[in-house]
């Protein structure tokens, strides 16, 4: 995939054509399957937060992890647990490919030292069969905020749909792309929806965790790379592009403050009002985490690189989440970085999680030739990262993967 195929900031993963062409199944609590869109704004030039975690070996990781190993190594270790996967890539499931074919795709990804797949689209199944069947966990890559594809929603719930600044519904008018469509997760009822959808997806029991992506607001600034795509200039947040002032929004700020947030004079200085939209996407992931934990899987989700640039740019305060995992998209080129910038924004996300969850940093293929690729898998796990995660398979070539497997056991 090329950077132009990218929205705002967005996490990135599949074309827009992709997006518009999965559509959800009409029942309120259908699943989920949509290829994701993972990008990763990242331009985080933020503080280091702290000091450098000390480098753990490229092979080792002893740091508590929720993320069951694939159900295939279960089996073979006589139904005990396997080790918590390190290494992943995300995985649009949607391309045409036989099941030999997948199981081929696999075994590639095995054999250079990844342990698990982030699939979205495509059919859950065979998928997970072909997965499993190369010892890979597998979990699902689903979209949560963003409901293009939910047919349902769209037509019997029009009033979820977040409003921008300027009073403009993301349904009728969704910024940047045709496939921006976001709810409004400070409306109770639409956390119980996607929390629904998202437990629906843990009870299936091909799949071995639920991945979110697209759980944030709309981005109100872009990475500066992708500024000249829409010919904007974002130094400041514009109101087409700040999200949510429904009814909903309005009624709870003003319920808390006393204040009405369509009416304030900078909205992007009110640190009340920025602290509210953060608060209401940290209490939907606390159900939705609530939601698939009762079903017995993990739950993982794509954020922005650090947690200064999700705040700042997508109204996401990941580092506050009860995740089993992180994937923060450390993708450089989309902030005009330079490849050791993974390291800065590793040290970041580890200087505010902790031991609270592992974090696996977010790689950006395109943007790494396999030498490169090799250099940044260095730096993020010698910055203190329990593994990382490559976006995506199809970008994966074998000179990739000669470069990965030659970065972990060197």
């Amino acid at each position: 995939m090329r950077r132009r195929e990218f929205v705002a900031g967005v996490g990135a993963m599949a074309l827009a054509a992709r997006a518009r062409a999965a559509a959800l199944p009409a029942a309120p609590l259908g699943s989920d399957d949509r290829p994701s869109r993972i990008a990763g704004p990242a331009g985080a030039h933020a503080a280091n937060g702290g000091g450098s975690a000390p480098a753990p070996p490229l092979g080792s990781d002893d740091r508590p992890s929720r993320i069951a190993g694939p159900a295939g190594a279960r089996a073979a270790n006589g139904g005990g647990s396997a080790p918590a996967p390190r290494h992943w890539a995300w995985v649009h499931g949607d391309a045409a490919r036989s099941p030999d074919e997948w199981r081929r795709q696999f075994a590639r990804l095995r054999a250079a030292g990844l342990q698990g797949v982030l699939a979205s689209g495509g059919d859950t199944a065979a998928l997970s069969a072909a997965a499993r069947g190369e010892g890979l966990a597998f979990q699902r890559w689903t979209w949560a905020l963003n409901r293009s594809g939910d047919a349902w929603v769209k037509q019997n719930r029009p009033q979820w749909f977040t409003v921008s600044r300027e009073g403009r519904s993301s349904l009728e008018h969704p910024p940047y792309v045709g496939y921006y469509q976001w709810l409004c997760p400070t409306r109770p009822e639409v956390r119980a929806y996607v929390a629904g959808k998202m437990a629906e997806i843990a009870r299936d029991p091909a799949v071995d965790g639920v991945h979110l992506d697209y759980i944030r607001h709309c981005d109100v600034i872009l990475p500066v790379a992708l500024w000249p795509k829409y010919g904007l200039v974002q130094d400041h947040e514009l109101a087409p592009f700040d999200f949510c002032y429904c009814d909903a929004c309005r009624d709870g700020f003003r319920g808390r403050t006393g204040r009405d947030p369509a009416k304030l004079g900078d909205p992007s200085a009110d640190a009340e009002w920025r602290r509210f939209r953060e608060e209401a996407v940290t209490d939907l992931v606390r159900e939705v985490a609530a939601a698939v934990r009762a079903a017995g899987k993990p739950v993982t989700a794509a954020v922005f690189p650090t947690p200064s640039i999700a705040r700042r740019l997508v109204r996401q305060a990941w580092d506050e989440w009860p995740l089993d995992a992180v994937f923060p998209m450390a993708y450089h080129g989309f902030y005009r970085e330079p490849v050791e910038w993974i390291a800065t924004a590793t040290r970041e996300g580890l200087a505010k999680v902790g031991d609270r969850f592992p974090l696996h940093a977010g790689l950006y293929l395109p943007d790494l030739p396999p030498d490169a690729l090799g250099r940044a898998v260095r730096l993020a796990m010698g910055a203190g990262a329990a593994g990382v995660s490559l976006f995506e398979l199809d970008g994966l070539t074998d000179a990739h993967i000669a470069a990965f497997a030659a970065a972990l056991s060197g």
